[in-house]
């Protein structure tokens, strides 16, 4: 069992390599396998889980707030809140919309009382909020540290200028700095944080925790043709790369998978732990079957030659 921790930014918060998420508690997980999943991923070290308030409002019949309605029960069955590091996000539930000074108050009492505890670990702007002063939102935040119920601030979905903007409002009142950074970043959606974002991260030490680690499950291999994606809750989002330079690309991973003998999944996530900043990809099983595939990128160190090959791959495809 793998016991590595990776130090979270500039906070005392320290993580496992990979972040499990938990936008399928609730929606393609029902609560029985939303625990196997849970259980399997801190059996194998993990000790780090990402929600947010919304998940999955967008499901038939779901309000928000049912992924952590779940977390929360498990880990009170488990008993073992100290041994794990909770993040969670504020902006989009349908209730609690917006970055409003009240509004993050409220919608972070609501998310403590889903999740069961008193203390979110680390709470992110899940998306900026333009028509709200960013001193107003840099300060709530700042409250919720200072009041205990935050122990460390992250910025999700914001730009470069936005980013630094923040800072330099929390520097000049004195407010809690973010620590964390959670874009959107894999193998095939690379120029935003390449360009635009890693300079701010690294100059703020930012630790990043890239969603969308996978692709929406292209980046594991499972769909070589239109066909294997037809009807499928992910058709949509895969479709951009259902093309000869997408399965260009997979072809490659799979050349490198076989000769570690891992699955494709795991060398598109050893590929984002080698990339500057990186702390952990995130990454969701729908069941505990998926998670030794996850949990092996871990273990895997991929070779100066198998990364220039794999950017080279997945160039003509970078959005």
């Amino acid at each position: 069992m793998s016991t590595q921790r990776m130090n979270v930014g500039s906070s005392d918060l320290e993580v496992f390599p990979l972040a499990l998420g938990g936008n399928t508690f609730g929606w393609t997980s029902d609560e029985t396998a939303s625990r196997e999943v849970l259980d399997g991923y801190v059996a194998a070290g993990g000790n780090f889980i990402d929600t947010a308030d919304v998940y999955s409002a967008w499901v038939e019949g779901n309000a928000g707030g049912e992924s952590e309605t779940i977390l929360g029960r498990w880990l009170a069955v488990r008993g073992n809140r100290d041994k794990v590091v909770v993040a969670t996000k504020v902006s989009q539930h349908p209730q609690y919309s917006g970055l409003s000074a009240a509004n993050i108050a409220a919608a972070a009492d609501a998310s403590l009382l889903r999740l069961g505890t008193d203390y979110i670990d680390l709470y992110y702007a899940h998306f900026d909020d333009e028509s709200t002063p960013l001193e107003e939102t840099v300060e709530a935040f700042d409250k919720l540290v200072r009041s205990g119920k935050v122990r460390a601030i992250g910025l999700s979905n914001y730009t470069a200028s936005r980013i630094e903007e923040w800072f330099r409002i929390a520097r000049e009142g004195g407010y809690a700095l973010p620590v964390a950074l959670e874009p959107h970043y894999n193998l095939v959606v690379r120029i935003n944080y390449e360009t635009n974002l890693l300079p701010v991260a690294r100059r703020e030490n930012l630790a990043v925790f890239p969603y969308y680690s996978l692709a929406s499950g292209f980046l594991t291999g499972k769909y070589r043709s239109s066909a294997d994606a037809e009807g499928k809750a992910r058709q949509g989002d895969v479709a951009p790369y259902l093309n000869d330079k997408g399965y260009a690309l997979i072809d490659v991973l799979d050349a490198i998978a076989k000769a570690h003998r891992v699955s494709i999944a795991t060398v598109s996530l050893a590929w984002l732990l080698k990339r500057p900043q990186v702390t952990a990809p995130i990454a969701s099983a729908r069941t505990a079957e998926q998670l030794p595939a996850l949990i092996s990128a871990t273990r895997l160190s991929l070779s100066d030659e198998e990364m220039n090959a794999l950017d080279t791959a997945s160039a003509p495809l970078m959005r």
